[in-house]
C-alpha cells in the first residue's frame, strides 16, 4: 500500500473518530503555544530594554568606567585627550534617582549629565531639542532638564519643572525640552549643571569614546591603568544588555522547560490515544495484513497518523503561543511578573520564526514519540491469530529493567555540577524520574492492588481483576495523569517551600516595629539618603525606643557582573541577626580584620567563601581588607550582597549616610504618632521618606512572590487538563475495542447501568493508582527542584514544606476527575451502541 492509500485509511479514521484525535492535536498544541510564548516573552522583553540601553547609552566604541567605586576624576579627560588611539572622549554622568510624579509619588528615574556639543555624534537620541519658547542656548543652561516621553508622562499636565531627589535634599529643575531616547523615564542636562546640583563636582561616572580604527582595546586599557591610580576597564556598550540577559536567564531558561511539560504530558497522550486506536483495528489491520499489507506499512501508517497529529497540533499552538505571549506582555510585562526588568510599559510582541520553528518541530518530535510505540505494536501484529481471537495483537513481553535503570541513572545525575550555571543535569534527572517512574508503572499496579483484599462484590472484584491483568493498559491509561500530577505535586510542593521559606525569612529580618527607607533599589543608594544629624534627630523623638540605621552601597566585585550590595547594618551578634546558612567561623581565625557576611549568591558566582580574605572597594577609589566569617540567607538580592557591621563600615569608609531606618517603638507609643513625630522633624524632607510595617511589607513581598510564579499555576493546569484529556480518550476507545466483551456482560443478564459503573469503578482504580505513583513521584521530583535546581539556577538554599492539605486535594482531584471521565467517555462512547455490543458477540458464534 503506498502513501495515498495509506492517508486515506488515516482520513477515515479521523471522520469516524475525530474527538479522541483532536484531543491529542490540542495536547500538542497548547505545549508548542506555552513553550514558544514564553519564548516569545523573553525575546520581546529583552529587545526593549537593549533598545532603550542603546538609546540611552549611543553607540561609542567603547566605555571607560572604574573598577572600584562608581566614579572617575574629570581630570582622567586630558590624559584621554592626549592619547592618538581617542577620537573622541563624552563625559557622562549617570545618575539614578527619584522624581516627583504628578501626584506626589515619587518614582525611579535616570538623570544623565552630557556635554552637549560631543555627546549626539555618539548617541543621538540624547540630542536636547529645546522648546520653541525656550533660549537659543538652553542645552547649555545648568538648570533646564530635557525629558524622554516617560518622563513627561509622569508630570501633571502644564507643569514646567521637574523636582528631584538628591541626598536628603530635593532639587528643581526647569524643563527645557525633550530628547527622543525610548524606554524608562529619562532625564538629560547640561553636565556642569549635573555635577553642581548632584553632588557630582570633579567627577564623572563613565566616558564614552570613538576610538581610531584599528585600536587594540586591550593594550589601550593596559596604558590607562599605568597612567591613572584608578583602576579602569574598557567596556563595551552592550555590555548592559547582555548582563541584564545573564540575570534573567535562569528565570526564562526555568519557565522554558516548565513549559515543555506540556509537551511532555501531550506525548503521552498521544501514544495513549494511538495505542488504544491500534487495539481497536486489530481486527481491521490483521484483515489487511492477510490481504498483502506488510508490517512495515502498518508500522509507517501509525507514524504517517501521529506525525499529522504533530503538524496540525504545531500549526496551532504556534498561532495560539504568539495570541498567549501577547496577552501575557500586556497582563504581567516582559518579566513575567518575575521584576527582572522593572515592570513599566509592556514591550511589543517582538516575533521570532526560528523559536516558532524550533518548538513546532518539537511538537512534532513528541507526536512521533508517541506514536512510537504504538506503531510497533501494529507492526508485530500476527494477522492470522488476530482473525481467530488467539492473541497476536502485538503486546509483546514487556521488559522490567528500564525503569529502575532510569531511576537509578536519575539519581547519579543528582550529584552532578550545573553546566554553564544552569542546572542542566538535574533537568535530565527530572525527565528520567517522570519517564523511570511511568515505566515501573506496571509493577505499581501489581503492587498497589496485591495490597487490595479481593472485594465480595461481583462488580468490584471484576473491576479489581480485569485491572489487575491489563495493568499495560492502565499504563497507557494513566501515564500522562501520573507525569502531569507529578509535576503539579513537584511544582506545588517546590513554591509552598519557597514561600514558606520567604516568609519565615522576612520574619527573621524584620523585627523592627517600624520601617522607613529613602531609596527604592540599590541603585538609587548613592544619590538617595539620609544625614547623620536627621538620623539622630529621629532617634530622639518621644516613642522611639531604639533605632537602627542602615546604608546600602553597590560594589563592583567583578567586572563582567553585577554589582554587589554592600548591606552595612548594625548586627551584634550575627547568629541572632542574619538568617546564617551554617556555621559562623572563630574570629580569632583574621585577627583585626573587620568580617563580613556573604550571601549564597556569592558563593554560585565564586566570589567569596567563609574564611576567605576580600579587598573591598570602597567609594572613594581606596580599598579595604575584610575577611568572610560566615554564610547568610538573601531572598532579596538572587546574585549575592555583602553584610557588615556599620560601625566597621564608617571606620573604613567614613561614610555615615543612611538609606533606611528601622525603630522599635515604646510599648504604649502608636506608630501613626511616631511618623508624625518624623515628618515634624524631617521638616522639607519628610516627603522623601517611605514608611512601613513589617506586616506591611511581608504583604507586599508575598505578593510579588505570587505574581512571579503566577505562570506556574497556569503550567499545572494545563497539565493536568492533559492528562485527564489522556483518560478520557482511553477509556472511550477502550469501550469501543471491548463491545465483545461488554456484550458478554450483557447476555450475562448485567444491565446498562452496571456496565457503566464497571467502567466507572475501573476508571477509579486506575485514577487511584495513577495519583498514589504521580503523588509519590512528584515527591522525588520536588526534592530535585528544592535541592538543586533553585539553588543551582536562582542561587539561594530553601526549606522542604510539604502542604499536606493541597497535595490531599491535588490528588482527590484527579482521582474524581478520573472516575467522572470513565464514566462520561463509556457513556458517550457505549451508550448509544448496546445493541451493537450484543451482536458483536454473534460474530464468534
Amino acid at each position: 500500500m503506498g502513501w495515498q492509500g495509506q492517508l486515506r485509511l488515516i482520513g477515515q479514521q479521523w471522520r469516524h473518530h475525530p474527538g479522541r484525535l483532536l484531543i491529542a492535536v490540542l495536547a500538542i498544541a497548547l505545549g508548542v503555544a506555552l513553550a514558544l510564548a514564553v519564548q516569545l516573552i523573553n525575546r520581546s522583553a529583552l529587545a526593549e530594554f537593549g533598545a532603550a540601553v542603546r538609546s540611552v547609552n549611543g553607540q561609542p566604541d567603547a566605555e571607560l568606567r572604574p573598577v572600584r567605586g562608581t566614579r572617575l576624576p574629570e581630570s582622567l579627560l586630558t590624559t584621554l585627550a592626549a592619547r592618538p588611539e581617542v577620537l573622541l572622549a563624552s563625559p557622562v554622568i549617570e545618575v539614578d534617582t527619584l522624581m516627583r510624579t504628578a501626584t506626589g509619588a515619587r518614582t525611579p528615574i535616570k538623570v544623565l549629565g552630557l556635554d552637549a556639543l560631543i555627546a549626539p555624534a555618539l548617541a543621538p537620541d540624547l540630542f536636547p531639542r529645546p522648546d520653541d519658547d525656550a533660549p537659543r542656548l538652553a542645552l547649555l543652561d545648568p538648570d533646564r532638564v530635557f525629558l524622554n516621553p516617560a518622563a513627561q508622562a509622569l508630570l501633571a499636565p502644564g507643569r514646567r519643572s521637574v523636582v528631584l531627589q538628591v541626598g536628603s535634599r530635593t532639587v528643581e529643575l526647569r524643563v527645557g525640552g525633550s530628547v527622543s531616547a525610548e524606554g524608562p523615564p529619562l532625564a538629560v542636562l547640561d553636565i556642569a549643571g549635573a555635577q553642581e546640583h548632584l553632588d557630582r563636582l570633579g567627577q564623572l561616572s563613565r566616558i564614552d569614546l570613538r576610538l581610531a580604527p584599528g585600536t587594540d582595546r586591550d593594550a589601550l586599557q593596559a596604558a590607562l591603568n599605568i597612567d591613572s591610580a584608578l583602576p579602569l576597564r574598557l567596556a563595551a556598550p552592550e555590555d548592559g544588555a547582555q548582563r541584564l540577559s545573564n540575570l534573567s536567564r535562569a528565570y526564562r531558561v526555568n519557565l522554558t522547560v516548565l513549559a515543555l511539560v506540556a509537551l511532555f504530558t501531550g506525548a503521552f497522550l498521544v501514544g495513549a490515544v494511538q495505542a488504544l486506536a491500534v487495539a481497536k483495528q486489530v481486527p481491521q489491520l490483521a484483515l489487511l495484513g492477510v490481504l498483502g499489507l506488510d508490517a512495515a506499512t502498518r508500522r509507517r501508517g501509525v507514524l504517517a497518523e501521529s506525525a499529522l497529529i504533530g503538524l496540525i497540533g504545531a500549526a496551532l499552538g504556534t498561532g495560539l503561543g504568539a495570541a498567549l505571549a501577547w496577552l501575557a506582555l500586556q497582563r504581567l510585562g516582559g518579566d513575567l511578573g518575575s521584576g527582572v526588568f522593572g515592570g513599566g510599559t509592556p514591550p511589543p510582541l517582538q516575533w521570532s520564526t526560528g523559536a516558532a520553528l524550533l518548538y513546532a518541530g518539537l511538537g512534532v518530535l513528541a507526536a512521533l514519540l508517541g506514536g512510537w510505540q504504538p506503531a510497533r505494536q501494529a507492526e508485530r501484529i500476527a494477522p492470522a491469530l488476530a482473525l481467530k481471537g488467539l492473541g497476536g495483537d502485538g503486546q509483546g513481553p514487556q521488559r522490567r529493567w528500564p525503569g529502575p535503570l532510569m531511576l537509578v541513572v536519575a539519581l547519579a545525575l543528582c550529584a552532578a555540577p550545573p553546566v554553564f550555571g544552569l542546572p542542566l543535569a538535574a533537568y535530565l534527572a527530572v525527565a528520567l524520574l517522570l519517564l523511570g517512574g511511568i515505566a515501573c508503572v506496571p509493577a505499581g499496579v501489581d503492587a498497589v492492588l496485591a495490597r487490595l483484599r479481593p472485594p465480595r462484590q461481583p462488580l468490584a472484584l471484576l473491576a479489581v481483576e480485569r485491572t489487575r491483568d491489563q495493568r499495560q493498559q492502565a499504563t497507557v491509561a494513566v501515564a500522562g495523569v501520573i507525569a502531569s500530577l507529578a509535576l503539579s505535586v513537584a511544582l506545588t510542593v517546590m513554591v509552598a517551600s519557597f514561600r514558606d521559606s520567604v516568609s519565615d525569612w522576612l520574619t527573621q529580618v524584620l523585627p523592627a516595629d517600624l520601617y522607613a527607607r529613602t531609596a527604592t533599589s540599590s541603585s538609587q543608594a548613592e544619590s538617595v539618603y539620609l544625614e547623620p544629624p536627621l538620623v539622630d534627630a529621629i532617634g530622639a523623638l518621644p516613642g522611639v525606643r531604639l533605632l537602627q540605621a542602615l546604608r546600602v552601597v553597590p560594589l563592583q566585585l567583578d567586572a563582567d557582573g553585577p554589582a554587589v550590595p554592600l548591606i552595612a547594618r548594625e548586627i551584634g551578634d550575627p547568629a541572632q541577626a542574619l538568617p546564617l546558612v551554617g556555621s559562623l567561623l572563630d574570629p580569632s581565625r583574621h585577627p583585626g580584620l573587620p568580617a563580613v557576611y556573604a550571601s549564597e549568591g556569592l558563593l554560585a558566582r565564586q566570589l567569596a567563601r567563609p574564611g576567605d580574605t576580600l579587598s573591598l572597594p570602597l567609594p572613594d577609589g581606596r580599598s579595604a581588607t575584610v575577611w568572610v566569617r560566615g554564610v547568610w540567607r538573601d531572598y532579596a538580592r538572587q546574585h549575592g550582597s555583602l553584610a557588615i557591621d556599620r560601625a566597621d563600615w564608617i571606620a573604613l569608609s567614613g561614610d555615615r549616610r543612611v538609606n533606611d531606618l528601622a525603630l522599635w517603638l515604646q510599648p504604649d507609643a502608636d506608630p501613626s504618632d511616631v511618623q508624625a513625630g518624623i515628618r515634624r522633624v524631617a521638616g522639607d524632607t519628610a516627603g522623601l521618606l517611605e514608611f512601613a510595617t513589617p506586616a506591611a511589607i511581608r504583604a507586599t513581598s508575598l505578593a510579588i512572590f505570587d505574581r512571579s510564579f503566577a505562570v506556574t499555576t497556569w503550567l499545572q493546569a494545563v497539565a493536568i487538563a492533559i492528562g485527564l484529556a489522556g483518560i478520557a480518550a482511553s477509556f472511550s476507545a477502550q469501550v469501543l475495542a471491548r463491545r465483545k466483551e461488554f456484550g458478554t456482560l450483557l447476555h450475562l443478564g448485567l444491565s446498562r447501568r452496571e456496565v457503566m459503573t464497571l467502567v466507572t469503578a475501573e476508571g477509579a482504580l486506575w485514577s487511584g493508582v495513577g495519583a498514589l505513583l504521580g503523588l509519590l513521584l512528584g515527591l522525588a521530583v520536588s526534592g530535585v527542584l528544592v535541592w538543586l535546581v533553585n539553588p543551582q539556577s536562582f542561587h539561594w538554599t530553601m526549606d522542604l514544606s510539604l502542604p499536606a492539605g493541597r497535595l490531599a486535594a491535588l490528588s482527590g482531584a484527579v482521582v474524581l476527575a478520573g472516575s467522572v471521565t470513565a464514566w462520561l467517555s463509556a457513556r458517550m462512547a457505549a451508550g448509544r451502541d448496546l445493541g451493537d455490543m450484543v451482536r458483536a458477540v454473534k460474530e464468534d458464534w
